[in-house]
């Protein structure tokens, strides 16, 4: 009986030295507690945070130049830099306070500002019966133009509004018939001498076009010169 109380016994020991040790959860999970850590970040952050410079209120000592324009130019300097520092305003006027409590600036000028909306203003400045008199004076200033009839226009012409409607034939296509020698020679003489293939038209009607070509500016014979294209006139009209 007390060898079998001593086994248990036994087996008991090696079965707790065999379990593992329990942390203490005071210490924390691996690390030392809070404020421990906090000290140890503390000093690491003291050793790398470099302590603020220490700024010397003794100015810096100038050297004076040999040079009497450079001298000039660092007196110069030295009075526009006095006469900057702070409190010390440009122009010597005090600055201005912009505070709420401050009264509005007065308004310095007022003129070319129209009162006809100031109903007060305007009343005292001229009466209905001013109003009555300056309206009279615009009537008897009114001035009637009797509508006339347009005068008749003068034919500058031939028309070539009226010849492109007259025709149905598409550019290139011959109608006419043309003869001679050298028409590229002719039509590109001729041509040249008009800004615009509306004049060259109408020169080209007025000298007997389209049945004749006195100057060679329709030598492929549709009744349209220099280039002149009357498709422009037809959509104008059908539109």
């Amino acid at each position: 009986m007390i060898k079998q109380a001593f086994f248990v016994l036994a087996a008991g020991a090696v079965l707790a030295a065999c379990q593992p040790a329990i942390p203490d959860s005071g210490q924390g999970a691996g690390f030392d507690s809070f404020e421990a850590e906090q000290r140890k970040r503390d000093a690491a952050l003291a050793g790398i945070v470099p302590s603020a410079p220490v700024i010397a209120e003794t100015p810096l000592q100038t050297a004076t130049p040999s040079d009497p324009s450079a001298a000039a130019t660092a007196a110069e300097t030295a009075r526009v830099l006095a006469a900057t520092r702070p409190g010390v305003p440009n122009s010597g006027a005090a600055p201005i306070n912009a505070s709420p409590s401050n009264p509005p600036p007065a308004v310095v000028n007022t003129a070319g500002i129209s009162n006809e909306n100031n109903f007060d203003a305007v009343s005292g400045q001229r009466s209905i019966d001013d109003d009555a008199a300056r309206i009279a004076a615009n009537k008897a200033q009114y001035e009637v133009v009797t509508p006339e009839a347009l005068p008749t226009r003068v034919d500058s012409g031939p028309n070539i509004v009226a010849y492109a409607l007259s025709t149905s034939n598409a550019v290139g296509e011959q109608v006419y018939r043309r003869i001679g020698l050298n028409k590229a020679a002719k039509y590109a003489r001729s041509c040249r001498s008009f800004s615009t293939p509306d004049q060259a038209q109408i020169d080209f009607l007025a000298r007997g076009g389209p049945q004749k070509d006195r100057k060679g500016m329709d030598p492929d014979g549709d009744g349209f010169a220099c280039d002149w294209d009357p498709t422009p006139f037809r959509r104008a009209a059908q539109g």
